[in-house]
């Protein structure tokens, strides 16, 4: 046998032996058949990677919810924010997973234990839940009671827009020890835990302030009217009592002992001072004018400066 031949022999038989370790071997200029799908069974086409099946998605229970208040058996209708969080009971910041504005939610949850809240007002309320397959209900009790402010002078009403109050927590000797809400308006109703709260009512943008102690109890709507001992007064400055005011004059209300209490600019401005004796100084083209004036609780009245040379 000629070298060659014994060359290719060999090369034959290298090529029949790697031939049975991948499987079956195709006749002489015969194409492999491939299963349907493009590629030899059991071995993955180029580019794709083979995994496990992903795991199904587990069974989701639904969770409707209620917020009753402490002496009430009707369930809340309006002002509630739900908030559906992790159970971690190791600890560590929760995890919000749904919320809701709605007075009676219901949440879609996997099967598990959760903690529901709802915030009503500045009362918050928490409650562990468990939740199996299938649908669960349950009801949260909040301890809540309400506070509605108004103003007056004597026997007459202050108008809302003019009023705005302060709610406080007193902290020890101190009634103004933690600020819960300010800006309130007149006939606005806040919901607060049971308590003792002090108000701070602010008729105008001046000295004219109230203060009281007020009690909110559970399941109750408080109704407090501040009543000011106050007055509004027209600042002018004129040649004559009587006469049209000077335009342009920047006005300056004093208290006895000097501090400053009121500025302001124009023909008349008002402003609502607190019942006292104050002292009214005028500018107006260089020259300044002073006037002692009282004021009396309830009595709105117009406060002339003369505009006439010592």
């Amino acid at each position: 046998m000629t070298r060659a031949r014994r060359r290719f022999g060999e090369a034959l038989a290298l090529a029949l032996v790697a031939s049975s370790a991948l499987g079956q071997i195709p006749a002489l200029g015969q194409t492999p058949s491939l299963p349907a799908g493009g590629a030899p069974q059991g071995i993955a086409p180029q580019g794709v990677t083979q995994g496990p099946p992903p795991a199904p998605a587990p069974a989701e229970a639904s969770l409707s919810l209620r917020a009753v208040l402490t002496s009430e058996a009707k369930p809340l209708r309006g002002g509630l924010t739900w908030r559906i969080y992790e159970d971690r009971p190791e600890g560590g910041k929760p995890v919000v997973l749904a919320r809701s504005e709605e007075a009676q939610p219901t949440f879609r949850l996997p099967p598990g234990s959760y903690l529901a809240n709802v915030t009503y007002g500045f009362v918050s309320t928490s409650k562990r839940v468990t939740l199996n397959s299938g649908a669960a209900s349950d009801q949260l009790t909040v301890n809540a009671g309400a506070l509605r402010l108004a103003g007056a002078v004597g026997e007459a009403k202050i108008a809302a827009g003019q009023l705005a109050f302060a709610v406080f927590v007193p902290i020890g000797n101190n009634p103004e020890g933690r600020l819960v809400r300010d800006g309130v308006k007149a006939g606005e109703v806040v919901r607060l835990p049971e308590g003792t709260y002090h108000v701070v009512s602010t008729w105008g943008d001046s000295n004219a302030i109230q203060r009281a102690d007020l009690k909110v109890e559970n399941g109750r709507l408080t109704d407090a009217t501040l009543n000011h001992r106050a007055a509004t007064v027209t600042l002018k400055l004129v040649a004559a009592p009587g006469t049209e005011a000077f335009a342009g004059t920047a006005f300056s209300v004093l208290t006895p002992g000097g501090d400053t209490i009121r500025e302001a600019i124009g023909a008349f401005p008002q402003v609502t001072l607190a019942e006292g004796e104050y002292q009214l100084i005028a500018r107006h083209d260089g020259k300044v004018y002073t006037q002692d004036f009282k004021v009396e609780s309830g009595v709105d009245r117009d406060i002339e400066a003369i505009a006439k040379d010592p």
